[in-house]
């Protein structure tokens, strides 16, 4: 087994003896956290473009919107590039990230983003490969290969959630360039498994 294939199980135990403010945020956490492994990154890429900035009830609402304009509840490439924007802004989307969605679609066609081909790849390089996208950020691609990719050691430094959690446990204060310098170095010591600490963190109390 290699270090990418350990169970959360395993994994939380040697997370609590690296850090034992990490320990008691993750005993907080009353339901254990599960691997949520995806290999379709392109329909989970729209899908989070959609839930951007919107509330979970808001966010599935309209993404159930988009798949009904798809015969087979699928939001293939090709028929998506061809929607127009009162189409999409007609089932709730921003003008925004109706344009977001149909550059997510026309990078699929013309440079592929097959599972396969992703996971040759490293986080660095998945990040540059999927950031090309306009209206693909970092944290985006991280969201990508924390939750469908699953991998094991994704920092979010800058996620307000993270930053949130960490200032409150750790009791960090300061300028922000300070936070941020602090919650790099804590992190470090979580290394290879970074992805679930910050998963339980999110979901500390």
């Amino acid at each position: 087994m290699n270090e990418d294939e350990k169970p959360y199980a395993e994994i939380l135990k040697i997370l609590k003896k690296k850090d034992t403010t990490l320990k008691a945020a993750i005993e907080s956490v009353k339901v254990p956290i599960q691997p949520e492994p995806s290999v379709d990154i392109y329909f989970d890429l729209l899908q989070s473009i959609v839930s951007q900035q919107l509330s979970v009830k808001v966010a599935a609402i309209i993404w159930q919107r988009v798949l009904n304009l798809f015969p087979d509840q699928y939001p293939h490439d090709r028929a998506l590039v061809d929607y127009s924007d009162e189409t999409l802004r007609g089932v709730g989307l921003s003008r925004q990230k109706a344009n977001y969605l149909r550059n997510v679609a026309q990078f699929s066609i013309e440079h592929g983003m097959d599972f396969e081909m992703l996971s040759a790849k490293s986080d660095t390089q998945i990040i540059e490969y999927l950031t090309a996208i306009i209206g693909v950020g970092k944290w985006t691609v991280q969201m990508v290969l924390m939750f469908p990719m699953d991998r094991p050691n994704v920092f979010p430094v800058d996620d307000l959630g993270i930053q949130t959690k960490m200032s409150s446990h750790y009791k960090l204060s300061g300028e922000k360039k300070v936070i941020r310098k602090r919650m790099l170095e804590i992190a470090e010591n979580w290394q290879p498994y970074r992805s679930l600490a910050s998963k339980y963190l999110w979901k500390s109390t």
